[in-house]
């Protein structure tokens, strides 16, 4: 008996399931077209460019061109995650005031409208973390149906301040985990038609109840053990620069809050409400028990004709057919956010600042430096060192050296 060899044979009879249930005629809907796409995007535009390029681009799994382009994506993700943060912080602490006795206000929580208008949750995403949602909340947009992801919540105060005071400040506060009840007419009101990530992924009984016509997609890995090594990786990489960044940013801090919980819930440890960071190291045993137990639970509630399990492998197709798109997109689907990229990302998020920081005070410091002196710094370097080298051959010679004032 392989417990492998079962769980493979059951993942292949629900795609080989999944495929013919969406073989029968059924009303097809078109897929969005650059005409009528979301008047608004939960993306940065830099962001977005970055993994469109992504998409027409192939490569050899584990070549150096695919790590070469991991690289760049995280780089410049990481890049414009850090200026976002940076311009809020300057917008909402000094430009904001300023503005507001004048009766502006810039900036708002983003809100996106759909080619239909229709304010509600269409489809959710119930898979952990790691499985490959953000490839699938691409994929989502592309076919015309705005898509919140938890890695662009920070741009919601309005909705990240929701989960975080009803959800996971009262489990910190009174140190016991406790799921509660997210307002989800909030997200719908911003206009996105779909979700992904954790922690939407957790309340899909919740979902089912409030949107009785909602879709599920199932995003699973290979195996546990795959699954819990991308995992381990991007919590081991976002726990501590969280923490930090928390100090300076608002949002960053309430990040820190929701992984705390998010942790608490996955390792079934309730310690990780409490515990000071950086976090302790999560328990592979129990997390995986968990994933394993999360998908259980999702088919055995969720409706068959509702569920797609689901891997990004896959393609378009299996997944136009379950959300009956007749106009099938024939651009490579979505590849992103691996860990290499998500280690990069992080570290490109803490250095792009400091760089930026340091170019800002060197800048004031050479515009000082010149009306102090009348001498650009590199002038007054050339300067000096020409003078240093006359000194030089002076002193070989056997004769006097003075240094002249600059």
């Amino acid at each position: 008996f392989d417990p492998n060899s079962v769980q493979k044979a059951h993942k292949a009879a629900q795609r080989k399931n999944n495929i013919e249930r969406h073989k029968s005629p059924q009303k097809k809907h078109p897929r969005q077209t650059e005409s009528n796409k979301s008047k608004a995007s939960s993306f940065n535009k830099l962001e977005t460019m970055s993994h469109a390029l992504g998409s027409k681009l192939h490569f050899e799994p584990g070549s150096w061109l695919e790590a070469t382009y991991e690289v760049f994506i995280g780089t410049i993700v990481g890049a414009a995650h850090s200026v976002y943060l940076v311009s809020k912080w300057w917008y909402m602490n000094a430009l904001r005031p300023i503005l507001k006795l004048f009766g502006i206000n810039l900036m708002t929580d983003k809100e996106v409208v759909s080619k239909d208008g229709e304010k509600t949750l269409k489809v959710v995403a119930v898979g952990y973390g790691r499985t490959g949602t953000y490839s699938l909340t691409l994929a989502l947009e592309e076919l015309g149906y705005p898509t919140l992801h938890t890695q662009h919540m920070y741009e919601h105060e309005s909705i990240l301040g929701m989960w975080v005071n009803q959800i996971f400040l009262p489990s910190i506060q009174a140190k016991k985990t406790s799921m509660g009840r997210p307002d989800l007419k909030m997200i719908t009101d911003f206009g996105y038609q779909a979700t992904a990530d954790l922690p939407m992924a957790l309340y899909f009984e919740q979902v089912m109840e409030e949107y009785p016509d909602c879709k599920f997609i199932l995003t699973t890995r290979e195996n546990s053990e795959v699954w819990f090594r991308s995992w381990d990786t991007l919590t081991k990489s976002i726990t501590q620069p969280t923490h930090i960044g928390g100090f300076a940013f608002n949002s960053v801090r309430q990040y820190s809050h929701y992984l705390r919980w998010l942790y608490s819930v996955v390792n079934k440890d309730e310690s990780f409400l409490t515990e000071p960071f950086p976090l302790p190291e999560q328990n592979k045993e129990t997390a995986i028990e968990s994933y394993e137990e999360h998908n259980r639970r999702v088919r055995a509630l969720v409706p068959e004709d509702k569920l797609l399990e689901y891997s990004v492998k896959e393609g378009w197709e299996p997944l136009c057919k379950f959300m009956e798109i007749d106009d099938c997109p024939t651009t490579p689907f979505p590849k992103t956010n691996s860990a290499r990229s998500v280690q990069v990302q992080v570290i490109s998020g803490q250095i792009f600042p400091i760089m930026a920081s340091l170019f800002v005070i060197f800048y004031a410091f050479a515009i000082g430096f010149k009306k102090l002196t009348g001498k650009t710094v590199v002038d007054w370097v050339n300067y000096k060192m020409e003078e240093l080298n006359v000194a030089f051959r002076r002193f070989m010679l056997g004769e006097e050296v003075k240094f002249k004032k600059a």
